[in-house]
């Protein structure tokens, strides 16, 4: 393998950076080293000399370091038959390792289709590079067909370049590959996410009709009042809902999104819904599954009230937080009581509620 030291045009300096070439293959890694170009009238002073004369000598060093240690065979990418092995098939792997967690595993496994329509005969790691990256990105952007038959959405691009770039991550970690080519290539912009929420008259439509399933009504009503999400819901006990006379009710359990700890407040009324106390290991909601089942009960029990928006039982955390912040408890204590690890995130439902006022305000017009 080759090591060449290159110059590239960055904004106003020259970028430093290591050309590697073997068998017709190319990769670069940047060294974060820059040059300070020479003004087009006059000279470089002398200390801008010095310091290009500095970042050029570390950077051939640097060099001369990554050659030594490909030829003395340090770096597991020599390794013939790692970079044999298929790229696909070791996203595969990667992919039942996050079985447990739904909705991360979900995104995987849609990485992995569109990557197997990109790449049907699969590609070995000794062709993964740049180029490859950059395609599979512009595949994603310009050809690839997700649900309904239809473009992915800003967000699925956002979220299926992330998992790639995670995957070759994790094979420089394992010793397969030398650097990460996702690292060159730009990820797309994450677009500003859709929250559906109900109001409060909406929630009160659905407590006065019957469900299909009472259990998911009762979930979903239990949600409205509490913010949790469905996975902390289908494994609650009755040994983590508790009393005391200085905090009331609340919940003490173990999120199994962030694995955070946390004690949840929660009302009077969402403690009555529960009904009559089982035993500690029993779980509250008793037969509470995922399914497509359960999702199309649930938007039938939505319709029979009247509601005509599209709604996943996740839509009921989001109508907690946006009744909380339109009712006037401050951002900071419903970013606590979501479980937030930032604030940034419970301010995408500031942002829907003054978009929802603004539309308010718009709808009053006068023939003046």
């Amino acid at each position: 393998m080759k090591v060449t030291l290159r110059q590239r045009k960055k904004g106003s300096k020259i970028s430093l950076y290591l050309d590697y070439y073997e068998n017709g293959q190319r990769s670069y890694e940047y060294l974060k080293l820059y040059l300070i170009p020479g003004p087009e009238k006059g000279k470089l002073t002398k200390a801008q000399k010095e310091e290009n004369r500095k970042n050029l000598e570390l950077a051939e060093s640097i060099r001369a370091k990554k050659h030594l240690e490909i030829q003395n065979g340090l770096y597991n990418f020599q390794d013939k038959e790692k970079l044999k092995g298929h790229f696909i098939t070791y996203m595969e792997v990667l992919a039942e390792k996050r079985s447990n967690s739904k909705g991360n595993y979900g995104n995987w496994q849609s990485v992995i289709k569109h990557l197997k329509k990109f790449k049907p005969h699969d590609i070995a790691f000794s062709h993964i590079n740049k180029k490859f990256v950059e395609d599979f990105k512009e595949y994603l952007d310009k050809e690839a067909i997700g649900r309904a038959n239809k473009k992915l959405s800003q967000n699925s691009k956002y979220s299926y370049f992330g998992k790639l770039n995670a995957a070759l991550k994790q094979a420089v970690k394992d010793g397969i590959l030398r650097i990460n080519p996702a690292e060159q290539v730009s990820n797309f912009k994450q677009g500003e996410p859709q929250r559906e929420f109900l109001t409060l008259e909406e929630v009160q439509a659905l407590v006065k009709v019957e469900c299909e399933l009472p259990e998911l009504k009762k979930a979903f009503i239990f949600s409205c009042l509490t913010g949790l999400r469905w996975s902390d819901i289908e494994k609650l006990t009755w040994s983590e809902v508790q009393h005391s006379k200085e905090n009331g009710n609340y919940i003490r359990f173990r999120q199994k999104k962030t694995k955070g700890s946390e004690t949840l407040p929660i009302s009077e009324q969402a403690r009555e819904l529960l009904g009559e106390e089982g035993e500690p290991t029993e779980t509250v909601f008793k037969g509470l599954h995922y399914s497509a089942w359960t999702n199309l009960k649930l938007q039938q029990w939505v319709m029979q009230a009247g509601i005509t928006k599209s709604i996943t039982f996740h839509c009921a955390r989001h109508t907690y937080a946006t009744l909380q912040l339109t009712l006037g408890s401050d951002i900071y204590t419903v970013s606590k009581l979501l479980g937030h690890k930032e604030l940034k995130t419970t301010q995408i439902y500031a942002k829907v509620i003054d978009q929802k006022k603004q539309e308010a305000a718009n709808r009053i017009k006068l023939d003046l």
